[in-house]
């Protein structure tokens, strides 16, 4: 294995979604952050749900949200769906998998909530049901995928498709995407200023 090449390759194919993401998510990145701050303005949270590696970006940004960012602020009210292991194998056992977020969302979301749903591929059962369930219980059904969004296109607003078919430079992207929303939300809301950190 030529080590160096397989770097480069690698880079280059990061710094061409990376760029790709730029040109195509600005709208759509905008649009999420300005539902989650007239959410959290009310009252509301974020819910983040996931399976895999989106789930433990779900932990990391709600844990960015509720502990700090880059300074010192007021918490930032979000919870990660993926993190209860006896809620999730419970509704796993009782329920099904494909109720594992659905059920936390019937327990926990209220109407004005942001639910956010992260799946590379935009198919996985258990957060489109989950995204069904918010929009039916008045929260805001948002989501960040990958590919053509799958089967999330037409059942997130907002939604953040990040133009690769390949996993790891998707996940790549939704992390960069999420710490970029941390990081707007904080200023957003008036807890830091925007040269902060």
């Amino acid at each position: 294995m030529d080590l160096a090449a397989f770097f480069d390759s690698e880079m280059e194919e990061h710094a061409a979604v990376a760029k790709a993401t730029r040109e195509a998510l600005a709208a759509p990145f905008q649009a999420l952050v300005t539902v989650a701050v007239k959410s959290l303005r009310t009252g509301g949270k974020l819910l983040f749900f996931g399976n895999g590696g989106s789930a433990a970006d779900c932990q990391h940004l709600a844990t960015e949200l509720t502990v700090r960012y880059k300074t010192d602020r007021a918490p930032i009210a979000a919870i990660a769906l993926t993190t209860d292991t006896s809620a999730l194998t419970a509704a796993g056992n009782d329920l099904g998998f494909d109720q594992i977020f659905a059920r936390q969302i019937q327990a926990l979301g209220k109407p004005g909530d942001v639910a956010v749903g992260i799946s590379t591929s935009g198919r996985s059962p258990n957060v489109l049901e989950a995204l069904r369930t918010a929009r039916a219980g008045g929260l805001i059904a948002a989501g960040l995928s990958g590919r053509d969004g799958g089967q999330m296109a037409g059942l997130a607003e907002p939604l953040l498709i990040v133009p690769s078919d390949v996993t790891a430079r998707i996940q790549e992207m939704h992390i960069t995407l999420g710490q970029m929303l941390c990081g707007a939300l904080e200023i957003e809301l008036g807890l830091v200023t925007q040269d902060a950190g």
